[in-house]
């Protein structure tokens, strides 16, 4: 029962909203806290060097404080936040998709845990700039609430 019920999609969405109420609650209150996330969902851009990528683990924390946290906002189910990697404190724009964010961490205390399992993490990847209307689509697909729009033959 539990496993199907960590894969269901009201509970991910759910889970979903929980963080992002959560992280507005700590930047409303100007906590600083640390995010344990899956490095495998991340975006970073402009894209690192290969040897800093090679350097995450697979499950990786990231604190947000100081410039960082200034710099993080929430937008589109998606943390985004702006840090230094490396020794060169080489500056990349980070973008988390709520789910893949594990554990939100205060003072070294998990204060929460995500449990769902979605089989598939929507990624953040940017379709190519190209087409200002595929562009378009493709960020309107990416919300699984508009697929009640999409008119099937």
């Amino acid at each position: 029962m539990l496993y199907e019920m960590i894969k269901d999609k009201n509970y991910m969405n759910l889970m979903s909203k929980h963080i992002q109420e959560l992280l507005l609650f700590l930047f409303e209150q100007e906590q600083n806290f640390g995010i344990l996330c899956k490095i495998e969902h991340l975006t970073f851009e402009p894209e690192l060097p290969e040897q800093i990528r090679n350097d995450f683990r697979p499950m990786t924390l990231f604190f947000l404080a100081g410039y960082t946290f200034e710099s993080a906002r929430l937008d589109n189910n998606t943390l985004i936040f702006e840090a230094g990697f490396g020794e060169e404190n080489i500056g990349s724009f980070v973008q988390v998709p709520m789910l893949s964010i594990m554990q939100v961490i205060v003072d070294e205390t998990p204060i929460f845990v995500n449990l769902a399992s979605p089989s598939e993490v929507v990624s953040n990847k940017a379709p190519k700039r190209e087409n200002g209307v595929e562009n378009s689509m493709a960020s309107f697909l990416s919300n699984p609430e508009n697929q009640k729009f999409i008119k099937e033959d």
